[in-house]
């Protein structure tokens, strides 16, 4: 079995660089170096979130799993309640793709057109680096905020909570030069100040107070310190400039004739990103990141028992997509990515009841992420989604192309369980709490 590792930090000695798991001319490997590296680029792969997601929805659909049972009869229900939102919120069906880039837009204020505004003269170039360091910092403090928090936009006077309240704080913070070395230039991110990042900085940022508390500060500031780490390290995607925004250039590098197929895009992030995130799960001494295991999957194969969901990657990759069409380049397959596997849509799906759990005892203490309850969720979730879309498309008499998941999921799936949480509970929590460190959900 492969160690478990539950430390937030990475201790250095337990850890190979994940920068040869990309290495296509590594010589002469041994069968068992083949057979490592292989579990690993299979678990990189956005085909395997999706394949093991859906072997887990097949064993709900035989009464087969511990944790859950499905109600398939609630299944056009379902598709037919977010249906409605979305025709609610988009009349048109005019459905901007779903992206870190929604939450700067709360109440319909262009906040991101104005920052351009502010700022022209600027070349595109300049922009896109920009933008990238923007979207990368703002997901990267993503994960749930927990009831109690809100953010007080100084520009409309206005209390925003969860992601909307994480992305202006992260918007305005990046716009205040806290992570500029710069003091000429505020709107940059670079590696010796991420370095220096404190949980101060971050505490004053985003308004936290004793009454104002924000869950998960301490783990959220290690990963801004390890993005430190991780630019000053990686010259190859972020030049001797040692600035975030350099990611930008390295991706439009990677287009062909002004096509950049998703899964380049999605192995650039995991490749560039990987090691950010706190260790967790090790196998043969490379972090696995948001991955897991579920014992119904395990088989003779070697590594089938994890399941990948790289949530925080995945929508990173969704928010790095419009950026890239603003300049012409065509971002394809973009359905190889999944549904997200968060609270908002796997809530949905125990709110309308599609999702039933076998023990109250899920519902009513909190669960660690990898507990294997929510690993199973969170498959459940991803497999489900599929199917939903499937609904909602021949719903709205349309298909995937016209109607992508990232549609769905923006029109869509995360507001729909967002509306029901919030006709269920108190301050619109998710049905089940889990314990948070700020680096997965």
């Amino acid at each position: 079995m492969p160690s478990v590792q539950q430390d937030i930090t990475h201790p250095k000695e337990l850890l190979i660089s994940t920068n040869w798991l990309n290495r296509k001319d590594v010589p002469f490997m041994n069968n068992q170096e083949q057979q490592i590296q292989n579990v690993l680029n299979t678990l990189r792969d956005p085909d395997t979130i999706r394949t093991r997601s859906h072997r887990i929805l097949n064993l709900a659909k035989q009464n087969r799993l511990e944790h859950f049972s499905l109600n398939p009869e609630r299944m056009t229900t379902t598709a037919s309640y977010i249906v409605d939102i979305i025709t609610s919120r988009y009349p048109e069906l005019d459905i901007p793709y779903h992206s870190r880039w929604r939450h700067f837009e709360m109440d319909g204020l262009p906040r991101i057109h104005n920052l351009r505004k502010q700022l022209d003269p600027i070349s595109p170039s300049e922009w896109g680096k920009i933008l990238y360091e923007l979207v990368i910092i703002s997901v990267f403090l993503d994960a749930g905020a927990g009831p109690l928090w809100r953010y007080k936009e100084a520009l409309t006077e206005k209390e925003y909570s969860r992601s909307e309240g994480l992305a202006l704080a992260s918007l305005y913070l990046y716009e205040s030069g806290a992570f500029s070395a710069d003091p000429t230039n505020p709107f940059r991110v670079d590696a010796e100040r991420l370095l220096d990042f404190k949980e101060t900085d971050l505490i004053k940022g985003f308004q936290v107070s004793s009454t104002n508390l924000l869950e998960g500060i301490p783990g959220r500031v290690s990963l801004l310190n390890r993005l430190g780490e991780i630019i000053h390290r990686k010259e190859h995607c972020f030049n001797r400039r040692k600035r975030l925004g350099e990611f930008y250039t390295y991706v439009e590098s990677l287009q062909d004739n002004k096509i950049l197929p998703t899964t380049k895009l999605f192995e650039a992030v995991l490749e560039t990103f990987n090691d950010i995130w706190p260790v967790r799960l090790i196998y043969h001494g490379v972090s696995l990141g948001d991955v897991w295991i579920h014992s119904a999957l395990k088989t003779n194969e070697a590594g089938s028992e994890y399941i990948p969901f790289h949530k925080l990657s995945q929508w990173l990759t969704y928010s790095l997509v419009e950026p890239l069409e603003q300049t012409g380049i065509d971002i394809a397959d973009l359905d190889v990515l999944t549904g997200l596997p968060e609270y908002r849509n796997g809530g949905l799906l125990i709110d309308t009841e599609l999702l039933k759990v076998r023990n109250n005892k899920i519902l009513e203490q909190p669960q660690d992420p990898g507990s294997e309850p929510i690993v199973e969720w969170r498959a459940l979730t991803v497999a489900l989604l599929d199917e939903l879309a499937l609904l909602i498309r021949q719903q709205l008499n349309m298909n995937a192309e016209s109607l992508p998941l990232a549609k769905i999921l923006q029109g869509g799936t995360w507001e729909a369980g967002r509306q029901i949480a919030q006709k269920k509970r108190i301050n619109g929590t998710p049905p089940i709490e889990i314990i948070s460190d700020g680096t997965i959900f």
